[in-house]
């Protein structure tokens, strides 16, 4: 699946998990997600062997990944959305919702029941059904790991 995004067709997103360049996202996810920086490569490498799907989100000119999603799912009823982001430099081209809409809507998973954690672009998610948890759904928060020697 390939879809043009944004005005002249700046933008691509693409569920080719081999396009997805690792070294992009970890400098993402190691420096600005508030979500995960404690993470170490290793952890991430692991996390996207694992992944049912992931999207990503290029630049059309050199082909550079400005966004990305992944998940993780049973492939059968449920998946949880996981790692979304946009580079602030690309924000505004209508990339996350493009990256939720081909991970949500536009793959096998769209019957599922999903579920994520973010502290923010509730209004996004919200667009795709996201919302405050119904009463059969229980969770046991985890605790954030703190680096070696910290």
């Amino acid at each position: 699946m390939r879809i043009t995004v944004g005005k002249d067709g700046a933008f691509e997103v693409d569920d080719d998990p081999a396009r997805i360049d690792r070294d992009a996202v970890w400098a993402f996810l190691s420096t600005d997600a508030y979500w995960g920086t404690w993470r170490e490569r290793a952890h991430l490498e692991r996390q996207l062997n694992a992944s049912w799907r992931v999207v990503g989100a290029y630049r059309t000119s050199d082909g550079a990944l400005v966004g990305f999603a992944r998940a993780v799912s049973d492939g059968v009823s449920f998946a949880y959305l996981a790692d979304v982001f946009v580079l602030p430099e690309t924000r505004g081209h209508g990339l996350g919702q493009a990256l939720v809409q081909a991970m949500v809507e536009d793959g096998e998973g769209r019957a599922f029941r999903w579920m994520l954690h973010t502290a923010d672009a509730h209004g996004l998610y919200a667009k795709y059904g996201f919302a405050a948890p119904d009463p059969m759904y229980m969770e046991r928060p985890g605790h954030t790991p703190r680096p070696a020697g910290g």
